[in-house]
């Protein structure tokens, strides 16, 4: 008996169908039998079934003799299921990797509950992905199991099968069948809620539900979308049938008018000459199913009592003047924010008439499109500034959800506020890690510093205008204008000076200091390394890897090149993984699973890199900052070729490697199993890396910066040899402290929480002070 039967039902979907049946097989939970019906499909969905049942013994293919739609087609394959819990599947739409495990988990987790309800997320043919907008109510504090009277919220999640898994022996013992016609899910969906004894959630994205340009059901006008009365007629014979159920009756009404003025205001799905039928019935069924005293809101009610009376005109007018309404008050959005934006304007100008202030600097990070938060080569920098010349006031722009994360020292300021102008008028130094604001209008006297976010791996700049898929909507003009502004140039070594001079061609001076955001690695203590492991749930005796993989530009969803669910799993409990990806539309979705945890809300790389024991990457800048932490560095590199084909790479990975180099997963495991990841091959790859690409990341990056650029410096501060450096130890070198579970520190459950959590840790490992030059060895 498998734990899953997962049923497909398949109906014209044969451009759709095998990445469905794929997104299943290739789940790491096997445990599972894959029922396709093919519902006397004309297309090839019956072929392309028989094929995959041929390929995979676990598919087992189901043809119906004639089209019945979709509800009978479900009850066809629950007819044939033997599994412990039902999983429905569309056939154009597909599973998240790692949600039959996830959701395996959290059944085992809340005890074999009747049903699990969990979450999913509209894809769009743009690429675009958008979560559930009511995933809050999927939230899993609190008990669980519970029943729908503790959690009533669940009845306004979209009303389908496949968010939720129910135990087959209660939906056979309760005899739930699917109903013919469409809409065929309401009569589904509410009575198994009602009758489920115990309800568990699952807060994590299982499907992805394909959203169709054209052909989808529902984006289809005729005259089936009258089906929705008879499917609510289902659902109040069902009330009926079982007094118990009498207090249910409010919100089901509720529920159905909300429906059918969704449906009624959709003007695709109804024929002109059915808009009148389907009134009708509506203020018939609505009549008829009323519950007087049902609470709603007022505009609820009104909506409610329009189609009740069915006076059509009116809730036409009233939904026109709702939508004129709607339209008035984004106009006047628009004028407010126009002012503001024409008010602001002419403050920076009038700013940028008084005198600079030379006691002044104000620093910016990017994260994606936004201001990120304090971190990276600028944090270390703001700190270095406070340090060497303490008499400049220092500023830092970030989002507003985003201060928390400055320290003490640096004022806070949110991006396009009066006081972000005035700094950006006035203020001598300005210091980013990415192009600087467009509305900049560079004075006399002011100095301009770009910091880079990183050694150049991959192409950058000007070389990108061969590499249409990693330029993307680079303005190459604009760039150009930009780098025409810089006065500095921060360069780690002496291949990133090089390369920068090459494709951002300027009058700028170049800074080879090293990477400043580097330098904590040679202040923190063991200590800072405990603690920080501590609050990301780290036990003491485990091997924390760091997982940062590069963007895949060749691919417009980004999706993690590694099983890491299938990684941890055949590793063993001794390993945990940190997992540090690309936030924002498109992200890859990390999976829920035991010993893995998402750090990629985290704005402070650095300090995570503290927390591992070793980094796993690919063509990440980021290997050559943990190469100045000289800990072992793994790369998985699978996809080089493709990837080298959509972005370029100057330095070649395969000759000079910064430790042992995986080819494919299985390798990646192997290498961890028989600990040739910190052998001595890997260290001496490691040493001859770091020869060419931290010369100068010796702790004192940052402070050397800021002597050539304020002081004017000009003679280059002492270098400590390679060989005399000492980062901070990792955690494999300490003696074994608690863990994070014994010492009653949980781990966090989601990574904003942890960037919350873990803010004052960091800050106190970043802040010590930093010891002048001749008292360091």
């Amino acid at each position: 008996m498998p734990r899953f039967s997962v049923i497909v039902p398949a109906y014209q979907v044969q451009a759709y169908l095998p990445a469905c049946l794929e997104s299943v097989l290739s789940q790491s939970f096997p445990d599972f039998e894959l029922i396709a019906v093919d519902d006397a499909s004309p297309d090839a969905c019956g072929d392309i079934v028989d094929e995959f049942a041929a390929r995979d013994p676990r598919v087992r293919p189901v043809h119906l003799p004639a089209n019945q739609g979709l509800g009978p087609a479900r009850n066809a394959g629950m007819s044939q299921a033997t599994g412990d819990y039902l999983v429905f599947l569309d056939g154009d739409d597909t599973l998240t990797p790692g949600a039959l495990r996830a959701v395996a988990d959290r059944l085992k987790e809340t005890g074999e509950p009747d049903v699990l309800v969990y979450d999913y997320a509209r894809t769009y043919w743009t690429g675009e992905t958008v979560r559930n907008q009511a995933a809050a109510r999927l939230t899993e504090d609190g008990p669980a199991p519970f029943t729908l009277t503790d959690r009533p919220g669940l009845l306004n999640l979209l009303m389908v099968a496949w968010n939720k898994t129910c135990r087959r022996e209660f939906v056979e013992r309760a005899g739930f069948t699917f109903p013919p016609g469409l809409y065929e899910d309401t009569p589904w969906t509410y009575p198994v809620l009602l009758r489920a004894e115990s309800i568990a959630t699952l807060d994590l994205v299982c499907v992805h539900y394909r959203q169709r340009r054209r052909g989808s059901i529902l984006g289809t006008s005729s005259e089936r979308h009258l089906d929705v009365f008879a499917q609510y007629d289902r659902v109040f014979a069902f009330l009926d049938s079982d007094p118990e159920l009498a207090r249910w009756r409010p919100v089901l009404f509720r529920r159905m008018a909300d429906h059918l003025a969704v449906v009624f205001a959709r003007p695709e799905r109804l024929p002109r000459g059915s808009r009148a039928e389907f009134l009708r019935r509506a203020r018939a069924h609505l009549r008829r199913y009323r519950v007087p005293g049902a609470r709603a809101p007022l505009p609820v009610r009104l909506r409610h009592g329009l189609l009740r009376l069915g006076l059509h005109r009116t809730y036409r007018t009233l939904r026109l003047a709702a939508a004129g309404g709607r339209r008035a008050l984004k106009l006047t959005t628009r004028t407010l924010r126009a002012v503001r934006s024409g008010v602001l304007r002419l403050h920076y100008r009038t700013q940028r008439l008084l005198p600079l202030r030379a006691d002044r600097a104000l620093f910016a990070a990017r994260a994606g499109q936004e201001y990120g938060g304090y971190g990276g080569n600028p944090g270390a920098l703001e700190e270095a500034f406070r340090s060497v010349v303490p008499h400049l006031r220092t500023a830092w722009l970030a989002a507003p959800a985003l201060h928390h994360t400055v320290p003490p020292g640096p004022r806070r300021l949110s991006p396009g506020s009066a006081r972000h102008l005035t700094e950006l008028a006035r203020a001598k130094y300005l210091v980013h890690d990415t192009p600087f604001d467009p509305r900049l209008v560079k004075r006399r006297g002011q100095v301009l510093v770009q910091t880079q976010a990183g050694t150049p791996l991959g192409h950058e700049g000007l070389d990108l205008q061969e590499r249409p898929a990693a330029a993307r909507d680079t303005d190459f003009a604009a760039l150009l204008r930009d780098v025409d502004r810089w006065d500095y140039v921060l360069s780690a070594n002496r291949h990133s000076t090089l390369t920068w001079q090459r494709v951002h061609p300027g009058d700028y001076t170049v800074v080879e200091c090293g990477q400043p955001r580097t330098d904590v690695f040679h202040r923190a203590t063991a200590a800072d390394v405990t603690r920080l492991r501590e609050l990301l749930g780290v036990p003491a005796d485990s091997v924390a890897i760091l997982y940062a993989p590069a963007r895949r530009d060749y691919r417009r969803t980004q999706r993690l090149p590694l099983d890491l669910e299938r990684v941890t799993r055949r590793l063993g409990p001794r390993f945990v993984v940190l997992v540090r990806s690309e936030a924002g539309p498109g992200a890859p979705q990390i999976p829920r699973a035991p010993r893995v945890v998402d750090v990629t809300a985290y704005p402070r790389l650095s300090s995570l890199c503290l927390a591992s024991d070793v980094l796993v990457t690919d063509y990440a800048p980021l290997m050559v900052d943990y190469a100045a932490l000289d800990r072992p560095i793994v790369l998985h590199t699978a996809d080089q070729q493709a990837y080298e084909a959509a972005r370029g790479l100057y330095v070649d990975l395969r000759a000079v490697p910064p430790g042992v180099t995986a080819r494919d997963e299985d390798e990646l495991i192997d290498i961890f199993a028989t600990g040739h990841w910190r052998g001595s091959r890997a260290e001496e790859l490691r040493s001859v890396f770091r020869e060419r690409f931290c010369p100068w990341d010796d702790g004192r990056a940052a402070e050397r910066a800021v002597r050539r650029i304020v002081l004017g410096e000009r003679a280059p501060q002492p270098v400590v040899p390679l060989g005399e450096r000492r980062p901070a130890p990792a955690a494999l070198s300490r003696v074994p402290v608690v863990s994070a579970a014994v010492s009653g520190v949980p781990a966090p459950t989601g990574s904003a929480d942890l960037a919350g959590r873990i803010a004052a840790a960091d800050a106190a490992t970043v802040l010590r002070p930093r010891p002048p030059l001749s008292d360091r060895r």
